[in-house]
């Protein structure tokens, strides 16, 4: 068979040889796949060192941080990194304003007293605030604007 197909006999039976096979990509394939099995567990966020903290309780005793990321990056993840929202001061100095309620929150009529609040609540990159420029990104500001009668007038009710 070997004449007719002009193939090399030693080829032949070089290819039918069981080779054993290599004991580093059994256990690198064995790796990469609990790898993803913690990133995914862990919702994206854990990094090179959180993985091998869990691999290292998975019983891979001798596990770099520098193997770990080589993994990560030949599978193309990468943890989440979320800044916190900090607001910083504006250059202008606001001087604050005169306590006018005096903590006396009572109203008899509509309109005579009116509270705000701002909070700002963090969302997701392409969260509720899709079409907002670049640097807000992820932040929305809340803003709490109540008429203190209408409170007073519903709790009378």
């Amino acid at each position: 068979m070997c004449k007719v197909l002009k193939y090399p006999r030693s080829t032949y039976y070089d290819k039918h040889k069981e080779k054993p096979g290599n004991k580093w990509k059994t256990l690198n394939k064995k790796l990469r796949e609990d790898i993803l099995t913690i990133y995914n567990n862990s919702n994206k966020i854990y990094g090179a060192p959180k993985i091998r903290k869990e691999l290292m309780k998975m019983g891979y005793e001798t596990i770099s941080i520098k193997r770990v990321q080589r993994h990560m990056k030949k599978l193309g993840i990468r943890s989440i990194v979320v800044k916190k929202y900090r607001p910083y001061r504006a250059k202008k100095v606001y001087e604050q304003g005169e306590n006018l309620l005096n903590r006396d929150f009572s109203t008899t009529k509509i309109n005579e007293k009116w509270v705000a609040d701002i909070t700002y609540i963090h969302t997701l990159k392409d969260g509720w605030n899709a079409g907002c420029p670049n640097k807000w990104t992820g932040i929305i500001a809340f803003v709490l604007l109540v008429i203190l009668f209408s409170i007073l007038f519903t709790s009378i009710l």
